[in-house]
């Protein structure tokens, strides 16, 4: 058995204890358990609380983590691969394009054009990260410096440090797969599962949560130098996203269009050229538009997933919880593949007595700190969300929610 293999295995046995003890706390807060409350608000407004004391620290997705750091304001405890149980969450699944089951299945090859796109993004992203800071920068913040209290900062200084904490890939590897299986235990655990995936087979659950023929398709187009061209007239498809860098190779693929276009003859082009967020776009192949695209930013992966079922979007770039979650409920989508891995973390503020990557400090602090200490979190059932609580608990710590 390979080594990889066994720390998989390892993984899922782990978890799986920590499950047992996820939702409801069995030990009352004490003097050496110490007690963690939750908050679950919205991330862009997570360094604000932080600025003004609100909130003892938060667990975000980048840029959010950056924000804390650059500012001075916030100390990192973990990043979101390093929280314990290790080395569970390394490599861990985060957010990946989605499409809706029958737009791809009507339009294959057009479905095939995006992915081609994205993949190229995709790596131009890994391979210029100054680059991506840069377009990430101007669309979440636009061109104003960020403000927090008394505390500002310049957005291209917050992502030239978050860019690099974000894998960017789009093989969807066992290692990715195997993520995906541990946010489904999870979910299930706390009954956030209860329809199509709840009681599915591994291979029922694969055929309801993937469809990898538009990546495989563009890879061999890539490989082969030929660029999908769907016949007929343009499209018109919509994209969901959120204003966080895990959704660059989006950003950069619109901000640099191109360069892609010059370089491969595939783009998605702007159909006006500013700077800060883009609205509407042409997907371009071989200097033909074959679809009108709109994009449409959602302030969480459980809005997007609500939009997908209501037919509001065709895809969207999004978390796998809130994913899981809406394909469980019976939303017809499928992940076709990743676009990152990792990219979250714990922050807290910096007068804690906690140093960087310092959890077991971070333990120590709350356990002696004599109140519950208040940490923000995104939605319920988020990535974010469920990496906290499983550390949390394995370590000791009661943990309940915020009144």
């Amino acid at each position: 058995m390979k080594p990889t293999h066994i720390l998989t295995i390892l993984g899922v046995v782990a978890l799986a204890v920590l499950l047992s003890g996820c939702v409801t706390p069995t030990t009352p807060p004490g003097p050496t358990t110490g007690e963690v409350s939750l908050l679950y608000t919205s991330v862009g407004q997570m360094p604000q609380l932080l600025a003004t004391d609100q909130i003892d620290g938060y667990m975000a997705w980048q840029p959010f983590v950056a924000v804390a750091k650059v500012t001075g304001m916030g100390t990192v405890v973990s990043y979101s691969q390093d929280l314990p149980p290790k080395p569970v969450w390394e490599d861990h699944s985060c957010d990946s394009l989605v499409g809706r089951n029958e737009v791809v299945d009507e339009n294959p090859v057009l479905a095939d054009a995006l992915a081609v796109v994205l993949i190229h993004a995709t790596d131009y992203t890994r391979e210029n990260p100054d680059a991506a800071a840069k377009a990430s920068a101007e669309w979440i913040f636009g061109t104003s410096d960020l403000t927090f209290g008394n505390i500002t900062v310049d957005p291209l200084d917050v992502e030239k440090a978050s860019i690099p904490t974000i894998m960017f890939v789009n093989e969807p590897s066992a290692s990715w797969m195997a993520s995906n299986d541990l946010f489904i235990g999870a979910l299930t655990e706390i009954n956030y599962l209860q329809g199509k995936l709840a009681n599915a087979s591994p291979t029922e659950r694969n055929e309801l949560l993937y469809n990898f023929g538009p990546y495989e398709n563009a890879k061999a187009a890539i490989r082969d130098g030929k660029n999908p061209l769907p016949a007929g007239g343009a499209d018109t498809i919509t994209i969901g996203y959120l204003l966080s860098d895990h959704d660059a190779p989006l950003f950069v693929a619109i901000k640099e269009w191109q360069h892609f276009n010059d370089t491969y003859g595939i783009a998605l082009k702007p159909k006006t050229e500013s700077a800060g967020k883009v609205e509407s776009a042409e997907l371009i192949v071989n200097g033909q538009k074959i679809a009108d695209v709109q994009l449409v930013k959602g302030e969480s992966g459980a809005q997007l997933m609500t939009l997908m079922a209501s037919n509001s979007l065709d895809y969207s770039v999004a978390g796998t919880p809130p994913t899981i979650t809406a394909i469980d409920k019976g939303t017809p989508i499928r992940i076709l593949f990743p676009l990152h891995t990792e990219g979250s973390g714990l922050v807290v503020a910096s007068k804690a007595p906690v140093k960087e990557n310092d959890w077991d400090g971070f333990i120590s602090w709350v356990k002696s700190a004599g109140r519950p200490v208040k940490i923000a979190v995104a939605p319920k059932g988020s990535i974010q969300d469920v990496q906290l609580r499983y550390a949390l608990e394995q370590s000791g710590l009661v943990v309940n929610e915020a009144k």
